[in-house]
């Protein structure tokens, strides 16, 4: 695709959201003001490498696979304090996170939802109770092989991550709907 100047792109689940998603949860979650609808406010995914401490290039590894999944370079997270048990101390690069906003965020939770989701292993929907009481939802991996981004013969190290989806939903029943409409696939209930 060619860009030129001044050229902007909107992510197809991005146009959804604010053309057709928007208007149906208002009527339904009965708002009065289209701003107080629900909307995706952020993503962060974060890895944590208690394997660093003693290896370097696992580092290395975590980071290009992250970014090749993200499509942006994470960020190093820190020890705040030592821990003499694991060996760590103040400072010592600890974990690696990503957060995504804008077209990014809902390009990202568009291949999740779709490509991603259904590549778990015996996957019948994420769970109702990972929501935090205050709208944002979170959830755990346990390998990065299940993202389409990742050649399964390349991979070196095989590592976990958690992701937060956080809303602007005030209460969880809000951001079910929201996150409902724009597809993520939930247990069915029993």
């Amino acid at each position: 695709m060619n860009k030129k100047k001044g050229d902007t792109y909107t992510a197809r689940l991005k146009q959804y959201f604010g053309q057709e998603l928007r208007k149906g949860l208002m009527k339904t979650l009965g708002y009065d003001n289209i701003y107080q609808v629900p909307r995706l406010e952020k993503i962060v995914i974060n890895v944590g490498l208690g394997e660093a401490v003693n290896d370097q290039k696992v580092l290395d590894i975590v980071r290009d696979d992250l970014s090749r999944i993200t499509g942006q370079v994470p960020v190093e997270t820190r020890a705040k304090r030592p821990i003499s048990n694991f060996k760590i101390r103040k400072g010592m690069v600890i974990g690696l996170k990503v957060t995504l906003r804008g077209t990014r965020m809902y390009e990202f939770f568009d291949r999740f939802v779709n490509f991603t989701a259904p590549r778990i292993r015996d996957f019948r929907g994420f769970s109702r109770d990972s929501f935090d009481g205050r709208g944002s939802y979170n959830l755990g991996l346990s390998e990065q092989t299940i993202f389409p981004e990742i050649e399964y013969d390349k991979v070196k190290k095989v590592f976990g991550m958690d992701i937060a989806i956080v809303t602007t939903a005030r209460k969880d029943a809000d951001a079910v709907a929201l996150l409902e409409g724009l597809g993520m696939p939930f247990e069915r209930k029993k």
